[in-house]
């Protein structure tokens, strides 16, 4: 084997021994990469079984895992805390009276007075966890959830709001948890992309555009995978479009470009992931008809999710929750459901939660759609075992006002609302935090986003300041240089 010059100022070339040469000669001398190594095996083998983390050392938790998989359940748009999980007998007490404390500035400074609620909460359940009547299948199994009161956002508006719920950060650039979920622990399923996001007839992706789901300064691999549920071809141009052997000269001829392009440049990261998602999108042509394709589910768990019902936004979001299920249990890592709009026509189908007015009627068919599916989710989860593995988390961007916008509406409240986790090791039947008499702000237990996602991967055996990423000369986290770890809610 040819011996390479000694390059002084390459840093692995210090301390003698076999000498590096440039990056360059050595990619160019070592058949392109890792991963052209990659797709190497998966053209050389018939079954396409080349797997690219059989080359270099799979992702490992820090820790023993208490869950395997996360399903985030995305409530677009801003949920009523107020109306939903946190209920304030005083609202309706004081119905239509002016607030008696200061009323900071909102979305669009339409304030009306104090607006109670107009849906009726009952205790449930062991713990006796109050839930609004908008949810009675969720109310159902209220001893399974730990009911968060106490969530704040550093924001008001909603695409800085999604960007900040999913990535930390109000802005696009950054990465979403998911992606830094399928960074840390990897896939348990080459077949499939280790971060799925779900959508089914019109919904539309939450304002601020599918950059919330992206991998950010991470490896191209780990961005979300868009599967919609409910089309002939769930996922774009994964149906072949020829023959077989086709195909494989087709991948051939792919594989010859990428080894041509690496030995004229410097190792690029994105070449490798680029070749990664390459093997991934092929084994997805045979993966992904037979996920969506739910004939071998029995009619009383379809029913369960609502695939039955005469409401198609449940049946719809129900398929959404049934094939979460199937994804986690095939190892996909990270899965978010997202929410039809009431009407398609309406300008809220990014953000089909959003009632400035009309809110009992708009909340009241937002749920409609979700009770039921997610629900069915939560039971088919634990009967089946899985929802000891499997961290669920509802949650939407911020809440809403104690005072009416308009009439009949509920502005922006960042200062303190409800989300819920279940299964994954999280203590059920439990309420962390709360707001004060009038549900407006925090006043015990104040959580932040860093703070859920510090948990999440606490509970997915990941220690939430030792995941990082070097990006731009520092260490970069999910958590910022942020996050407690919500123990109150654990096991």
């Amino acid at each position: 084997m040819k011996r390479f010059s000694k390059s002084s100022h390459h840093p692995h070339c210090a301390g003698g021994g076999l000498s590096c040469g440039s990056r360059r000669e050595f990619l160019a001398r070592a058949s392109s990469g890792f991963g052209l190594m990659a797709l190497s095996a998966l053209m050389s083998n018939k079954a396409y079984a080349g797997l690219a983390s059989s080359i270099s050392q799979p992702p490992r938790p820090h820790f023993s895992p208490r869950a395997k998989n996360v399903i985030l359940c995305y409530m677009s748009g801003g949920v009523s805390h107020l109306d939903s999980f946190d209920p304030k007998p005083i609202l309706n007490k004081m119905h239509g009276q002016p607030m008696p404390v200061k009323v900071e500035r909102t979305q669009f400074n339409n304030n009306g007075n104090i607006f109670g609620s107009p849906f009726e909460f009952k205790q449930y359940g062991e713990s006796g966890i109050p839930v609004s009547s908008m949810f009675p299948h969720v109310a159902e199994c209220v001893d399974d959830l730990a009911v968060i009161r106490s969530m704040t956002s550093p924001v008001n508006e909603h695409a800085q709001g999604n960007f900040a719920f999913h990535t930390g950060f109000p802005f696009i650039g950054h990465a979403s948890a998911g992606a830094w979920v399928n960074y840390g622990l990897g896939t348990e399923n080459q077949d499939l992309p280790g971060y799925v996001v779900l959508m089914s007839g019109t919904a539309g992706v939450p304002h601020g555009g599918v950059g919330q789901w992206s991998s950010g300064y991470l490896p191209a691999q780990h961005q979300a995978s868009i599967v919609k549920v409910d089309e002939v071809e769930p996922v774009r141009n994964i149906t072949p479009r020829e023959h077989d052997a086709l195909q494989r000269e087709r991948l051939g001829f792919i594989r010859k470009l990428d080894r041509e392009f690496v030995e004229t440049t410097s190792f690029d990261p994105q070449v490798e992931a680029a070749v990664r998602n390459y093997e991934t999108a092929y084994r997805m042509q045979s993966a992904v008809p037979e996920l969506c394709d739910l004939t071998g589910e029995t009619e009383a768990t379809k029913q369960l999710y609502g695939l039955g019902s005469d409401n198609p936004q449940t049946a719809a979001y129900g398929r959404q929750a049934l094939l979460a299920r199937r994804l986690v249990e095939r190892g996909v890592r990270f899965v978010e459901l997202t929410c039809l709009p009431q009407n398609p026509g309406s300008g809220q189908v990014a953000n089909p939660w959003d009632q400035h007015g009309g809110l009992e009627k708009g909340h009241a068919n937002m749920a409609a759609q979700v009770d039921q599916p997610i629900a069915g989710l939560l039971k088919d989860l634990k009967g089946r075992g899985l929802l000891e593995e499997t961290l669920v988390i509802w949650a939407g961007e911020f809440g809403r006002t104690p005072f009416s916008q308009g009439s009949d509406g509920r502005d922006h409240n960042p200062f303190g609302y409800s989300i819920w986790l279940a299964g994954g090791g999280i203590r059920g039947g439990t309420i962390h935090g709360a707001t004060d008499e009038f549900g407006y702000h925090v006043v015990e237990n104040s959580a932040s986003i860093y703070d859920l996602w510090a948990t999440v991967l606490h509970q997915l055996g990941l220690n939430h300041e030792n995941l990082t990423f070097r990006y731009a000369g520092r260490d970069v986290r999910l958590t910022d240089v942020h996050g407690r770890i919500l123990r109150e809610i654990l096991v």
